[in-house]
């Protein structure tokens, strides 16, 4: 696992990036939040995430 902090999240769009220290930011998608209920993150929340390359 990799941690990173959320640098933004848009609920409504479904989308977001993850700041990681010194590389590219990763972009996130609401479909791979693995939380019960709303999926969602906050803006400066700490996260571990799994990395994986799409076309």
């Amino acid at each position: 696992m990799v941690r990173g902090k959320v640098k933004w999240f848009d609920a409504q769009k479904g989308y977001g990036f993850i700041e990681r220290d010194g590389l590219k930011d990763v972009f996130v998608h609401f479909s791979v939040i693995q939380e019960q209920g709303y999926k969602s993150l906050a803006d400066g929340e700490e996260v571990e995430y799994e990395l994986a390359e799409t076309d």
